[in-house]
């Protein structure tokens, strides 16, 4: 599993939080990216298997958001963190939003 410890050994300088860092580790994935909305964080999840419905639902209700970042959990973890690593060193927050990307590319 990727971890905030592990990317930020990597790349100190991202400002990363976790959802158990913020209260949030026993809340449903809507109020997670309310969260992520309301204080414009990309969202960086393993969870394919509802967090992006829930995105795509916010999307339909024309509620905005940062951008999604799901990751495979099945790919090595060097790789995830050079995938991120592009991301954000290429590119600005603005250009992810309302946008879920899954990686590996």
């Amino acid at each position: 599993m990727l971890s905030s410890n592990s990317y930020l050994n990597i790349n100190p300088i991202l400002d990363l939080v976790r959802v158990q860092d913020v209260g949030l580790r026993e809340r449903d994935d809507p109020a997670i990216l309310a969260w992520a909305a309301e204080h414009e964080r990309i969202l960086l999840t393993h969870d394919r298997a509802t967090m992006p419905n829930f995105a795509y639902e916010r999307l339909l209700r024309a509620e905005t958001m940062p951008g999604m970042f799901v990751v495979n959990d099945r790919i090595p973890i060097r790789q995830a963190i050079d995938e991120i690593s592009l991301l954000t060193d290429y590119s600005e927050q603005s250009e992810w939003k309302n946008i879920v990307l899954y990686l590996p590319l």
